[in-house]
């Protein structure tokens, strides 16, 4: 089983400080399935404004933080090295129980289904065996030089994951 620490991770999704928010990849099989933990600790910026004296973890945030141990999935194998997977879609989002500083969630990504460059993954997020959050993330592999978000594009990614 392939693992992977913060710096080897770094060489495989694009994300930096503060937007990196995956930790450690504990399980891996490139475009199939990974588990990762991120660590959620009182110093991270947005608990400066989400909620003073009440800090809960954004929502967004969370959902992102799944989908990044998806994109280390799709992105370990070296012919997608160098490119990144962008949403196409996030459905079937159910938040089931608040995630504060001091939590470790660790998230379970299975890949559902490819198609191309498109692909779904189904994201779980657990919080001392509990379900934190789930979703089901549409996504594109794409070479960063290459992208352009306009109403044609979104119809044609559209059609391709029906």
């Amino acid at each position: 089983m392939i693992t992977l620490d913060a710096i080897e991770i770094q060489k495989i999704i694009p994300h930096r400080y503060p937007m990196l928010l995956v930790d450690r990849i504990l399980e891996l099989e490139p475009m199939k399935r990974a588990v990762g933990v991120k660590n959620i600790t009182m110093n991270e910026l947005q608990f400066l404004g989400h909620f003073p004296g009440e800090p809960i973890m954004p929502g967004v945030l969370l959902i992102e933080a799944m989908a990044q141990v998806g994109g280390v999935a799709m992105l370990y194998p070296e012919e997608n090295r160098g490119k990144i997977a962008v949403f196409g879609k996030i459905d079937n989002v159910r938040f089931r129980r608040q995630v504060v500083p001091g939590d470790q969630v660790i998230t379970t990504t299975e890949v559902v289904k490819i198609r191309g460059n498109m692909g779904v993954i189904h994201c779980e997020g657990k919080v001392d065996g509990q379900v934190a959050c789930e979703c089901d993330c549409t996504f594109a592999i794409m070479d960063p030089k290459k992208i352009l978000i306009n109403e044609k594009n979104v119809k044609i990614c559209s059609k391709m994951m029906k």
